[in-house]
């Protein structure tokens, strides 16, 4: 991707160009689906984003550049675009492999033209050439400029809710790049050459060759990734070692009934010259994943994996001692905690599992009493309060007592696509401790349907900081002052605890009918987090994501810090301190630019952003090892009684307007006007369902058993 030179880049970060300055704002475009009904069947189909600038080229006149790289979006998902004089969008359909099936490009003044006056449009379908179309949706913003710098339009705050990312588990074996793949189509197994079945994903793919394989089965594969499998290092050891190395004699063929590639798993699509057939052993292949195919003529990979697996155990030294022993290693590696691979591995039935299933299980010392399971019945959903792709949060009334939830409703079937189940078990721990904490939301419930997984929770009717900003456009500094105080104290909660919470923003904390916070949505926590022991996974809202995540190394504690930097920084001046036309701009202004401080702020205010801002994650405020000591001794917080304040013993700056227990207004209407009815999974894939995973989910706290 081209940068700008740094003469270009102004303090604020924002890159501009010369020749083109935003004219009213940006758009936000949604990818809903495509209708290739009409053009060639595209297999898998995707979309890439080109976006291109007109610039007057001499001796050639005006021209379309693409000065970034890429987009590949996900369905569903936004993008964003300024409203640059000549700026052009083109929207590619394409389908594996990399081929394109269909374009459309658009300048993007015309997108923002289609929100008719208001600053949304509903779902419009874009004529797609040669043929086809391309369903999406268009949310426009505006901003003004003054001085050279990006301010929150009084009409329209700048600040808009953006969706966390996370990004899928990857399991390397023998050089293949394995992630949960939910295959929407028939698969087979190039392991075993058995149909992957179910929903739990059914399955893994290799990210680089596109080898289907059972989960089961992916870490006994004997071919190496990427590359050439003829002459990988396992197909030369086999060749040395057992003497096999029989290469296929591929053929192209015609195939009259449905075949499926034993590499990739999918099906041969065509009407005739398919594929590759071996004329010896007669294994399949499309012609793209025959340099995948190692030398294993004629030979069956799962007997010949199990034979290794045995000659292994047979030549292992003094195994009986290593089993008697490895209780006793398993209890130290709890002690001073598994790599991060090992603990997202680890089973249900662990000691550790066990600690935090003691709700769940009476144990034999404690006498045994009847928990109580909710069920969806025994409540009656009144009104949608915030949705994602991960469900919807509505509210409810518990209908024997009158008692009003907010309740999480997760479908089952997205958790399992995701590849989100040991997520969504973490985040039910997490809730569970964080009913000891007075700022942290406290869980009532947790129970399941055949199709839904269900929190039930406080409700917090206050609404969220991210709905008060937008309505005031920035907090005085004792309001701020105080949300920051509690956000602290919740926290540290989690640190002392080993969770670090990953997505702190001003859509997450809420407040309650008193005005005191509550931070919220633990989805995104990682738990075991002492010592030594470290994240990798890349995960965040991006305007909250730490530099250490960015640069893809081992992280802690110390970048939930730099979020709170940023939302400290949202509250206080009214905007974000990092800016970007769009991610890589973002990332790139995270990583090295220095956000501006407005000459209003107070010293103390801006002194601890720039302690929280440093990019060195032991030096930043808020770690142990900082320099300039604990963050509750800052100037910042000099009049804050933390004995009172963590017991709720400070009166809040401010008190939302509430009417009654039941009360929605400061929820977003957007959400408030939708019914309030679960959406329900396919009829299909819900007999396949593995139901078994969520087996330790149901829950009820002690609060809930004494009301």
């Amino acid at each position: 991707m081209n940068r700008s030179t740094p003469s270009q880049i102004n303090a604020s970060g924002l890159s501009r160009r010369s020749s083109a300055m935003p004219s009213s704002g940006f758009i936000r475009v949604k990818l809903l689906q495509s209708d290739t009904s009409q053009c060639a069947e595209a297999e898998d189909p995707y979309l890439a984003i080109n976006v291109k600038e007109a610039v007057d080229i001499p001796g050639k006149g005006v021209q379309l550049v693409q000065k970034k790289k890429t987009l590949y979006p996900k369905w569903n998902s936004c993008f964003d675009a300024h409203l640059y004089e000549g700026r052009v969008i083109q929207m590619i359909l394409m389908d594996r492999p990399n081929r394109t099936v269909a374009e459309a490009s658009l300048s993007a003044k015309s997108l923002s033209e289609k929100c008719e006056g208001s600053n949304s449009s509903g779902p419009l379908w874009l004529d797609l050439k040669p043929s086809g179309r391309l369903q999406i949706s268009v949310r426009y913003y505006t901003e003004s400029s003054e001085n050279n710098e990006m301010i929150v339009s009084q009409q329209k705050p700048h600040f808009v809710r953006r969706g966390a990312m996370k990004q899928q588990k990857v399991h390397e074996v023998k050089g293949h790049q394995f992630i949960a793949k939910f295959f929407r189509s028939p698969t087979y197994c190039s392991f075993c050459t058995e149909f992957l079945w179910g929903l739990n994903k059914q399955g893994y793919q290799c990210q680089i060759c596109n080898c289907a394989v059972h989960k089961k089965c992916h870490d006994k594969i004997l071919g190496k990734c990427p590359g050439n499998a003829k002459d990988s290092r396992e197909t030369m050891m086999l060749t040395e070692r057992f003497n096999i190395n029989v290469p296929h004699r591929f053929k192209i063929n015609n195939y009259m009934s449905p075949t499926f590639c034993d590499h990739c798993g999918s099906m041969l699509f065509g009407l005739f010259r398919q594929g590759l057939k071996c004329e010896v052993c007669g294994i399949n292949c499309h012609k793209k994943c025959k340099k995948f195919m190692p030398n294993l003529c004629g030979i069956n990979q799962k007997l010949l994996a199990e034979a290794l697996q045995q000659v292994r155990i047979s030549t292992t030294p003094d195994r009986k001692k290593q089993l008697q022993t490895s209780s006793s290693t398993a209890s130290e590696k709890s002690l001073i905690g598994a790599d991060e691979d090992e603990e997202e591995e680890s089973d249900d039935d662990s000691s550790y599992q066990q600690v935090w299933d003691v709700d769940d299980v009476p144990t034999a010392q404690v006498p045994a009493v009847e928990i109580r399971k909710f069920k969806p019945e025994d409540f009656t959903f009144l009104k949608v309060l915030g949705k994602g792709s991960f469900g919807k949060v509505m509210l409810a009334e518990m209908k024997e007592n009158g008692t009003f939830y907010a309740i999480k409703a997760l479908r089952k079937d997205v958790v399992l696509e995701d590849d989100d189940v040991e997520c969504t078990m973490i985040e039910k721990r997490v809730l569970s401790i964080g009913c000891k904490h007075p700022f942290l939301t406290h869980l009532h419930s947790t129970f399941q349907s055949k199709s839904h997984l269900f929190f039930v929770m406080e409700y917090l009717n206050g609404g969220d900081l991210m709905f008060h900003i937008q309505v005031s456009g920035k907090f005085e500094f004792q309001r701020a002052q105080f949300y920051a105080a509690e956000i602290v104290c919740g926290l540290q909660y989690l640190h002392k605890n080993g969770i670090i919470y990953r997505d702190l923003k001003l859509d997450n904390v809420m407040l309650d009918k008193d005005g005191h916070i509550k931070i919220a949505d633990f989805g995104m926590c990682k738990e075991k987090i002492f010592g030594e022991n470290k994240a990798t996974t890349f995960c965040g809202t991006p305007d909250y994501i730490a530099p250490e995540i960015l640069k893809g190394a081992k992280y802690n504690a110390s970048v939930d810090w730099w979020s709170f930097g940023v939302l400290l920084y949202e509250m206080l001046i009214g905007q974000s301190p990092f800016h970007g036309d769009d991610e890589d701009d973002l990332f790139h202004s995270i990583l090295h630019d220095t956000p501006r401080y407005p000459h209003a702020t107070p010293r103390e205010a801006s002194t601890m952003m720039s302690l929280l801002f440093e990019r060195n994650p032991p030096d930043r405020l808020g770690m142990p090892t900082c320099a300039a000591g604990p963050i509750n001794s800052q100037a910042f917080f000099r009049n804050i009684d933390w004995e009172k304040l963590e017991a709720r013993q400070i009166p809040p700056p401010f008190k939302p307007k509430i009417k009654s227990a039941s009360d929605i207004s400061n929820f977003d209407s957007d959400f408030t006007a939708e019914k309030a009815q679960l959406t329900p999974p396919d009829a299909a894939l819900l007999k396949t369902m593995n139901q078994h995973v969520f087996k330790h989910f149901s829950f009820t706290s002690h609060d809930a058993l004494r009301s």
